[in-house]
């Protein structure tokens, strides 16, 4: 009898114990879970920053050009464009080191048929020039390129193109709109949060979007970014999507 109630209290122990390590088992199961799910919750938002500025550099180009049945003459006469040219420009305040000018461009023009053709025999030479400048004062630059064709008055024939504008302390700036586009991401993520009753944690990752250069206002985008050089003015668009771990 005393070794039945002996193994009857084994039984009961070993059951106990089963009973408890499944307990256990559940517990830390859950307990994982439970873990995991938390860990698994985020939030991702996208910040976004803008900011004005005016160009530091400026490209302009003209171009001028004279036209003779003789070659010789044809370049003699362009000769006398270009000292007019650096003249004028000298006169505008451009010191002639900024002053780039490119290889003399020949077109022969050959004699054209009553029937639309065009023969053999040279009619005539056109020579043209192009001068490029660079130079930090924008506003000089843009000034110029409206009143350069003045140079017509001075039996130039000179044309006139768009400067173009650009903005050296780029990749400074950049790093700052990426910080500020991060700010932002954070403020909308907090926002979300609140309204849904939690709140954010760690930031868990974040991609940077292509930046946007554009002229001011505009809505024009690039899936590969713009790079606006036409506009003195200009507004860049720096954008991060950020991942936030939600407590």
């Amino acid at each position: 009898m005393f070794d039945s109630i002996k193994g009857s209290w084994v039984w009961v122990s070993v059951a106990a114990v089963l009973a408890l390590g499944l307990v256990i088992s559940s517990w830390l199961m859950g307990s994982s879970l439970v873990k995991m799910k938390t860990t698994g919750n985020t939030i991702t938002v996208t910040g976004s920053a803008k900011q004005q500025i005016k160009s530091d550099l400026s490209v302009w180009n003209g171009s001028f050009s004279f036209e003779s049945p003789q070659l010789s003459n044809a370049y003699n006469q362009l000769k006398i464009s270009q000292n007019k040219v650096k003249a004028y420009l000298q006169s505008e305040g451009i010191e002639e080191k900024d002053m780039v000018f490119s290889a003399i461009n020949t077109n022969i023009k050959y004699q054209q048929l009553p029937s639309g053709q065009f023969s053999n025999q040279i009619e005539g030479y056109q020579l043209s020039q192009n001068i490029e400048i660079k130079s930090p004062d924008v506003d000089k630059i843009t000034d110029l390129s409206r009143k350069a064709t003045d140079l017509i008055n001075q039996g130039v024939e000179f044309q006139s193109g768009p400067p173009q504008y650009f903005y050296t302390k780029f990749a400074d700036l950049k790093i700052e709109m990426l910080s500020l586009a991060t700010k932002d991401a954070l403020k909308r993520a907090e926002q979300i949060a609140l309204n849904a009753g939690s709140k954010v944690g760690p930031l868990r990752s974040a991609k940077m979007g292509v930046l946007q250069i554009t002229p001011p206002y505009s809505n024009d985008i690039s899936d590969y970014g713009s790079n606006d050089t036409s506009s003195l003015q200009k507004e860049i668009t720096a954008v991060m999507t950020c991942e936030f771990v939600i407590d």
